[in-house]
């Protein structure tokens, strides 16, 4: 399976303290963009200082104009306030999703926790419809953990 693959290569990034946390960041959006069929878009996402909002950090894929995202909008702005992974198989299904590009299908946001408060998240977009399982929740809460200790 391509994650148990990627997992020792997610830990060698974290763990090269050499590079910025933004440049670690930078290169797990980039390892999973090119080593995950579905992966069209990577990023991260962090609570904003002390405003209720997300600012875009890392990426990987199309520009975005969602630099900065309010609590509660669309999938990423939800999962700040639920504390939950979010999985869409159909984004066209989402009352309260925000477009980024028509070419995607379906979106997988996963929470990052730091002492026990939900920080940021990893955002994927899929151009595939429906193309996320539950192998790939596991996979990025295994990333969300490893990312969680360069962030403490």
């Amino acid at each position: 399976m391509i994650f148990e693959q990627l997992k020792p290569q997610v830990k060698t990034i974290v763990s090269n303290s050499s590079k910025t946390v933004d440049q670690r960041l930078l290169s797990i959006c980039e390892l999973l963009e090119k080593h995950i069929e579905h992966y069209n878009w990577v990023g991260f996402y962090f609570k904003n200082g002390a405003k209720d909002e997300l600012k875009l950090g890392p990426y990987v894929g199309e520009p975005t104009d969602h630099t900065i995202i309010p609590f509660g909008k669309g999938i990423c702005g939800q999962v700040a306030l639920s504390n939950q992974n979010f999985v869409v198989p159909d984004v066209s299904a989402q009352d309260n999703y925000i477009a980024c590009s028509i070419t995607v299908k379906a979106e997988i946001v996963i929470p990052i926790f730091v002492n026990n408060e939900n920080i940021g998240q990893i955002d994927i977009d899929s151009n595939t419809p429906d193309p996320f399982t539950e192998a790939d929740e596991r996979f990025l809460e295994f990333v969300c953990k490893e990312v969680a200790c360069i962030l403490e």
